[in-house]
């Protein structure tokens, strides 16, 4: 009998969801991305509500993986690097707390995991403003926007955020990327 792979689950908002759902997608070990909304007040909040910052919930991704695969700290390496932590409330064009960069933990091994992680960003000279909560509710972002970057990849915004973005991320984390 084969033993089922154990699966963790992790939660991240580096701005626009449909960028951290493309860099996170293409990860080895990485079983499903899916873009929602977490962090803040409202109840089953919508697209439309969440881009009026006043939710309080960030664009995120919830990333189910195999740690066995690719560990936690894998994920915070990848998340890191793929987005500005050292700004509050923006990445590039995108402005607003819907845009934070925000971990949402699981556990306390997570929340340890990433205070280490970010400790050692601030050693190293980064002035990292990402909050660091506990997960409360993920709500999932509306069907039209899951796998939005593969749906729509000719879009000039893609080709000029996204592209660069997961070429950066290809190069730098050739050992985490899908074959």
């Amino acid at each position: 009998m084969m033993t089922p792979m154990k699966t963790d689950t992790a939660v991240f908002g580096g701005g626009c969801f449909w960028c951290t759902e493309a860099v996170f997608d293409m990860l080895r070990g990485v079983k499903s991305v899916v873009p929602g909304y977490a962090g803040g007040k409202t109840v089953k909040p919508s697209y439309e509500a969440v881009c009026t910052g006043e939710t309080g919930h960030a664009e995120v991704i919830k990333v189910d993986f195999d740690p066995s695969v690719i560990t936690y700290e894998d994920l915070l390496t990848v998340f890191f690097a793929a987005h500005d932590p050292t700004t509050r409330n923006r990445q590039g064009n995108d402005v607003g707390t819907q845009y934070r960069s925000i971990i949402l933990y699981a556990d306390e091994t997570q929340r340890k995991t990433a205070e280490a992680f970010i400790a050692k960003l601030n050693a190293d000279g980064k002035n990292v403003v990402t909050d660091l909560v506990p997960l409360d509710t993920f709500y999932e972002a509306e069907p039209a926007h899951h796998r939005y970057f593969e749906k729509n990849p000719d879009k000039a915004y893609y080709q000029l955020i996204i592209n660069p973005k997961l070429e950066k991320v290809k190069e730098r984390f050739q050992e985490l990327v899908k074959r």
